[in-house]
């Protein structure tokens, strides 16, 4: 069965529009780490996990855009979200804060200026050494499959502790540098 999707979506440009007009306020339901690290700049923070308190008042506004990052959020919690604009106009930004983004619309936020965030350089990076690992210990030596649990325990620890070297590590590599 096929969700319903209560929110009429809008595309970037249409948002854009829009909010720079005056006509409507943009609304990121992401946690607050997540809006922090990269976010349409002028959008309102309200994160999916505060407990509604009733009607958004979101100045002179009366229409609503919601967006995260590439609009599942917004559109599995649609109900919710129109549940909280009662008397004006309520869409949802198509694509979400990706889309904005590879629109050529402007970004803020500590990664804006990184062109892949920090914590998916992660992911790829740990994906490959991990898959290395694997298929050297098959077609190589079987002692190569250490490199995949050298990796496994590290995103352990790092899940544990919260500090990952290896995110650490890919900040200051060149490509994640901001101009001076």
């Amino acid at each position: 069965m096929r969700r319903q999707i209560l929110l009429k979506t809008l595309s970037p440009s249409e948002a854009a529009s829009l909010v720079a007009a005056g006509h409507a306020a943009l609304v990121d339901v992401r946690e607050a780490d997540e809006f922090a690290s990269r976010h349409i700049p002028g959008a309102l923070s309200l994160p999916l996990s505060l407990p509604d308190t009733g009607p958004l008042a979101c100045g002179m506004n009366s229409s609503v855009i919601f967006t995260c990052q590439t609009g599942r959020r917004t559109s599995a919690s649609s109900g919710r979200l129109l549940a909280r604009v009662p008397g004006g106009s309520a869409w949802m930004l198509e694509g979400g804060v990706d889309a904005w983004a590879r629109a050529g619309l402007p970004i803020a936020g500590r990664e804006a200026a990184i062109p892949l965030p920090i914590m998916r350089q992660v992911q790829i990076a740990a994906g490959l050494l991990v898959l290395a690992g694997v298929m050297l210990s098959i077609f190589v030596a079987p002692p190569w499959i250490a490199l995949a649990g050298f990796v496994g325990a590290g995103l352990s620890f790092a899940g544990i502790t919260g500090w990952c070297g290896m995110a650490q590590l890919l900040a200051v590599m060149p490509w994640n540098r901001r101009p001076a």
